[in-house]
């Protein structure tokens, strides 16, 4: 194969093949462009040594030989041992500095294999337990049988961290060799961290380099055998008999000096420096030369970094070397910022096939039929000679219904319409809108979102009979749906029914893909609380019952943190309300209870930022709104924080953009008692302070909210003023800083709550 098949033309951005790799349009990603990130795996030590391990036992690339004095040889690598041993080491410095003294390589001499006889002591058990921790980061059978010879073998090596083991297991000698229960100290996996970076180490003070690269007229010196156990191109090199294999200096063309370098440094050390000036460079090369880590850590930047400037590179590169996953990613990314998106100069080179496939997408996401018709027009007109036939299937995708005299005003005022084929295009828009003018009002572009919003239990009032009921339903927003202007709302389905009993004022969280639902009460009576919990798994539709929580509650608060879930405060059965925190762990299906609240709290809302529990608002044992924010720890309890601006109870509190946004609820003063909270503020916990947002046009009195795709859903809850349900949905979008009404809710609007889900896709059909 050759370079140019290996790499082909053709990225977005006008990518282009040069030496041998490709270039991306990645020198000006704009808002994308940032200082270079670090990528590491943490599992990089453990996988590299295990593949030495290999190595060492089908002697592959073994150069240094370690005798006992009654004959028995074993057979390592160097690098590896040097990176425990003192001795190895110190012995490695020594050759180095005798072949530099010699002149390098010479012919016939390429090889630098290593012979060390050891001292009186030695034995074949005790340098096995050494070898064995060297390359493992622990010695499996230490006891007290073989204490003193391994004991013995680390002294003469000079291998202190073995002696710290053989310190570690003598003190258990001491105390009747009782096995403590706790880790050692440190772990087999941070032995090999740390010995990684003695690699590290010898590879920068170039200690023990059997190769010299050649690149560009740059050399770089390297560990032959770390090469090999990085990248199957340097294992197959090094080998499989190719005469590279027994050179020290070996040359290779159509690679960049820098990328190479940057390759070397993380196969030595399991991290990646990366921004996007180099990524698809360093990805390029890293996938030729089959460095599986350092390329890994390439996409793992691509999809966790990109940005508006920099998507449609990353789709064309994953398009290119057919990484579905990654192409997902962006493809997603692409619909799901399509308004930004659309106005980049990279948008206008996008091929025309792959244009119409954004175009034709139902998980294409847009404001208004007006951002579809403009990137239809400024792709046509970077590519002038696009034939009708073409344009037309483009303007196929335009929604022209959707769109509103506003619209067709900018429209026409666009100074666009002055070749033919814009004169063609104004003649077909002015044609499908006024066609479509009086057409029937079920036009709507259909959205659908990766993830779905899931609206769980809740009361309905029927006013037909005047009577409320609690229910027991789960439904599912299949779609959004922009209908004409700003119209919008959400396609709902049912997705089940929660087993056992209806409830109202309960609890939900997601935890690992699954729902989780607690407590709450089967119906408006206190004797009616709940203890009990369930949880429902979307890929196999069943729910499991858990075990019930030690105390029956409802209008509390659930979050999950480390994989752990926490119950805090609500209503009790018996008493008004109280400060009780308990924790389920999933794993041993089991409650047990925390440190408690500072005072008694319920109707309060709480979110989990950077790992930390936040709580707002409530009522207080006399049932006053509180104003308070507060942190809450399972161990140290509460600290508190900046007040809120207005105080607040049965509101709702989402994690946004590293922010917790506070909407909804009810307030009281000594005039008018309760009253309908609308206004709503943002809390930025780097400076612990509160800024107010747009207010909501509504009122939402203990609704249930959830974030989808960046924007916070505020759903039903009621009026305090009239005691009247609300089941209307809307949507704050922090870009805009606008509330959006996204239509009604399909059932239950009180007292229910609300979450996100991935759901498999037989469940996610295409809407009616």
């Amino acid at each position: 194969m050759s370079e140019r098949d290996f790499f082909p033309e053709g990225l977005v951005g006008k990518g282009a093949l040069r030496d041998g790799v490709m270039h991306c349009r990645s020198s000006n990603h704009g808002d994308d462009i940032s200082m270079r990130k670090v990528y590491g795996r943490q599992t990089y030590a453990k996988e590299l040594f295990q593949t030495l391990e290999g190595f060492r036992d089908s002697s592959l690339l073994t150069d240094l030989t370690l005798s006992t004095e009654d004959g028995l040889s074993f057979q390592v690598h160097s690098p590896v041992l040097a990176a425990v041993s003192s001795l190895v080491h110190h012995s490695l410095q020594d050759g180095d500095a005798e072949w530099e003294k010699r002149g390098g390589s010479v012919d016939g001499d390429t090889q630098r294999e290593v012979s060390m006889v050891l001292g009186p002591g030695m034995d074949r058990v005790g340098l096995a337990g050494v070898l064995e921790f060297a390359y493992t980061g622990v010695i499996a059978a230490l006891n007290t049988g073989n204490l003193v010879q391994i004991q013995t073998a680390a002294q003469v090596l000079g291998v202190p961290r073995v002696l710290e083991l053989c310190r570690e297991e003598e003190e258990k000698m001491k105390i009747g060799g009782q096995k403590k229960t706790e880790e050692r100290k440190i772990s087999a996996a941070e032995q090999m961290e740390i010995s990684l970076q003695s690699i590290r180490q010898l590879w920068t003070q170039r200690v023990g380099c059997d190769v010299v690269l050649g690149v560009d007229g740059t050399s770089f010196y390297a560990h032959r055998v770390v090469l090999a156990a990085s990248s199957a191109y340097f294992r197959a090199m090094f080998t499989s008999g190719m005469k590279e294999s027994q050179q020290y200096c070996v040359t290779l063309p159509f690679l960049l000096a820098s990328e190479l370098e940057i390759l070397i440094g993380c196969s030595h050390s399991g991290s990646l420096s990366l921004n996007w000036d180099c990524v698809f460079e360093v990805g390029c090369t890293a996938l030729r030369l089959q460095f599986q880590a350092a390329f890994s850590l390439c996409i793992d930047f691509l999809q966790q970094e990109i940005g508006i400037n920099s998507c449609l590179d990353v789709a064309s590169f994953a398009e290119e070397f057919g990484m579905a996953d990654l192409l997902k990613t962006a493809d997603n990314f692409v619909l799901r910022n399509f308004n930004k998106v659309s106005v980049t100069e990279k948008f206008k080179d996008l091929p025309f096939k792959k244009l119409r496939k954004f175009l034709r997408s139902l998980y294409l996401c847009v404001s208004s039929e007006l951002v579809v018709f403009k990137a239809v027009v400024s792709w046509i007109e970077v590519n002038p000679m696009t034939s009708h036939r073409l344009i037309r299937e483009l303007l196929k995708t335009v929604l022209f219904p959707l769109m509103t005299f506003t619209d067709f005003k900018e429209i026409k005022a666009m100074k666009i319409w002055t070749d033919c084929n814009s004169v063609y295009l104004l003649k077909t828009f002015l044609k499908k809108f006024w066609s479509y003018r009086f057409a029937s009002d079920n036009h709507y572009r259909i959205y659908l979102p990766t993830e779905t919003l899931v609206l769980v239990g809740g009361n309905q009032f029927c006013e037909d009979t005047q009577v409320h009921i609690p229910s027991q339903e789960l439904w599912f927003g299949n779609s959004l749906r922009n209908h004409i202007g700003i119209v919008k709302s959400v396609e709902w389905r049912k997705l089940g029914e929660i087993p056992e009993t209806p409830r109202v004022s309960h609890e939900v969280v997601v935890l690992e893909g699954k729902l989780f639902v607690v407590g709450g009460r089967k119906f408006w009576n206190r004797s009616d609380a709940l203890s009990s919990a369930w949880r429902y798994d979307p890929a196999t539709n069943e729910w499991q019952k858990l075990a019930d929580m030690q105390e029956p509650r409802f209008s509390f608060s659930v979050v999950a943190v480390d994989g752990l879930i926490y119950a805090i405060g609500g209503d009790f059965e018996y008493q008004a309300n109280f400060d009780r925190v308990d924790r389920y762990c999933p794993k041993t299906d089991s409650w047990s209870s925390c440190k408690p609240l500072d005072s008694a709290l319920s109707g309060h809302s709480a979110s989990v930022l950077d790992g930390q529990i936040f709580i707002s608002g409530g009522f207080n044992c006399n049932y006053e709104c509180q104003v308070s924010m507060f942190l809450y720890h399972p161990e140290r309890g509460t600290t508190y924080l900046t007040d809120m601006i207005q105080p607040r109870a049965l509101h709702c509190m989402e994690t946004l953009n590293n922010r917790l946004y506070v909407t909804g609820g009810i307030s009281a003063d000594a005039q008018r008692g309760y009253f309908d909270q609308l206004s709503c503020e943002v809390y930025d916990p780097g400076r612990d302070s509160w800024s107010s947002i747009s207010p909501l046009t509504v009122p939402h009195v203990g609704p249930a909210s959830a974030v989808l795709e960046g924007k916070l859903y505020v759903l039903g809850g009621y009026c305090q003023e009239d005691n009247r349900e609300s089941k209307l949905v809307h949507r704050y979008d922090p870009s805009s800083q606008c509330w959006e009404n996204m239509g009604s809710m399909p059932g239950p609007s009180i007292a229910l709550q609300a979450c996100v889900l991935s759901l498999p896709a037989h469940l996610r059909q295409l809407p009616h």
